[in-house]
């Protein structure tokens, strides 16, 4: 038994790493997951925030990234008017606030306003199931630019963020989160989380680290 908070075991964790770090290949793209106003708004009860400054670090890693002529992919959910398409995962609730009433043209399934989309040259992706990779374009896109490292960022933590980051590392990618960029409802999951994405599926690092590999890559 202990005492410790999640919290605490992520940064034991971080300070005694026990295993070497996948590390960055030789082309990143990336991928923004679900940062749309159900969930970083504040105006729903869906809505969670970890790092107050969580969306201008996404928007500092898209940006460098573009600007050196790699991949950026935007994901949000969205669902049709009798949620079918959300299948098994959209009977648990019902309410307002359920995942499957996420409706296409609704207000909760608008990316949030904050965020620099290129709509001329980032991919953008409707997504169904937690992993960004699930019955999307992604995988496609990414053998196009011969990418063989994603940045995960976006939320929440503990579900589509970890769902695509088991998908992204089963697909042989080496999979990086920046620490700042992903959020979850409860610091709880979210450090737990963190704590079996790095011990396991990715390298979980802080955002300025992110931020320096890019600036030292060339411009495109």
């Amino acid at each position: 038994a202990t005492t410790k908070t999640a919290k605490e075991i992520f940064e034991e964790v971080m300070a005694n790493p026990a295993r070497r770090r996948f590390g960055y290949g030789q082309r990143l793209a990336v991928v923004n997951v679900d940062i749309q106003k159900a969930y970083t708004s504040g105006e729903f009860v869906t809505s969670y925030m970890t790092d107050p400054n969580q969306v201008d670090y996404v928007n500092q890693v898209s940006n460098s990234a573009r600007s050196r002529g790699l991949p950026v992919v935007w994901t949000h959910v969205a669902y049709m008017e009798d949620a079918s398409d959300a299948g098994i995962w959209g009977t648990r609730t019902n309410t307002p606030d359920s995942l499957q009433n996420i409706k296409f043209g609704s207000r909760r399934a608008e990316f949030d306003d904050r965020l620099h989309i290129d709509r001329t040259r980032d991919a953008v992706y409707t997504k169904k199931m937690p992993s960004c990779f699930h019955e999307t374009p992604l995988q496609s896109l990414l053998v196009w630019h011969q990418v063989d490292t994603v940045v995960l960022t976006g939320g929440s933590t503990s579900g589509c963020v970890r769902a695509s980051a088991v998908d992204a590392l089963s697909r042989g990618y080496r999979t990086i989160v920046p620490i700042e960029c992903v959020a979850d409802k409860h610091e709880s999951y979210h450090y737990a989380n963190l704590t079996d994405l790095v011990l396991k599926y990715a390298d979980v690092v802080p955002v300025q680290e992110v931020l320096a590999h890019l600036e030292g890559l060339p411009a495109a």
